[in-house]
């Protein structure tokens, strides 16, 4: 089956890659959550517009992405969050919270989607968070979870 990506997938691509998969994968799962849309010669045409979208937030280049990336692995990054006895929070921590809060240290603008986790985020403490800058960059730091 092919389609056109619409979001990041892990693994297959990036928005606007007209790929082939199997079928079931295509049909059950990428195309109800939003990640694809099927491939016709019509839709082709709206990926050039997906493209220049995606050139216009993302990082230039790789000099850029270095840049960033040390400007990143440089930041004291907190987060206040509430929580109950214990440090236990209420919910959990969400990269668009991350984000947030590495504008809030003095960094750069991110893409949530961007952000990866250890895994979810339900007490105080420090935590390693990932961001993927550029297929070949990934910054690292330290997040700070504090009891606010």
């Amino acid at each position: 089956m092919k389609i056109i990506l619409t979001q990041e997938v892990s693994g297959l691509g990036t928005p606007g890659d007209i790929v082939e998969v199997k079928s079931g994968y295509g049909r059950n799962y990428l195309l109800p959550q939003g990640f694809a849309i099927a491939w016709t010669k019509g839709a082709e045409k709206q990926v050039t517009l997906i493209k220049r979208a995606r050139s216009a937030r993302e990082i230039r280049d790789l000099d850029h992405a270095n840049e960033v990336k040390a400007q990143l692995e440089g930041l004291k990054v907190s987060l206040k969050a509430r929580a109950g006895e214990g440090g236990r929070l209420f919910g959990s921590v969400t990269p668009a919270e991350i984000v947030d809060a590495v504008k809030a240290a003095g960094g750069p603008t991110l893409d949530r989607r961007r952000v990866e986790l250890p895994g979810h985020i339900k007490s105080t403490g420090t935590y390693p968070v990932r961001v993927k800058l550029h297929p070949e960059v990934t910054a690292r730091f330290d997040l700070n979870v504090v009891q606010g």
